[in-house]
């Protein structure tokens, strides 16, 4: 883990961006652009993650073609990105 990353409860699942992985693809914008947008330095930071549904959520997280977006669900067991 790279240290530099920002996180936020949403409902009962925690989700970290990882800002030293992030390249700026916007994957995450173009699943669900009320969450995510691009910072200044071409980063995804969190907008209103908590106005989408779930499901939505997970889609944009997982669509991170680079993982820099974890999501732990109520229990702490990483759901996103999914172990092999």
């Amino acid at each position: 883990m790279g240290g530099d990353y920002v996180e936020r409860s949403v409902g009962e699942l925690r989700v970290r961006i990882d800002r030293t992985l992030c390249v700026g693809f916007g994957d995450c914008i173009t699943e669900a652009p009320e969450a995510f947008v691009l910072d200044e330095s071409g980063v995804a930071v969190f907008v209103k993650p908590d106005a989408v549904e779930r499901e939505r959520l997970l889609r944009a997280c997982d669509a991170c073609p680079v993982d820099a977006i974890t999501v732990w669900n109520e229990t702490g067991a990483q759901i996103v990105p999914q172990s092999l």
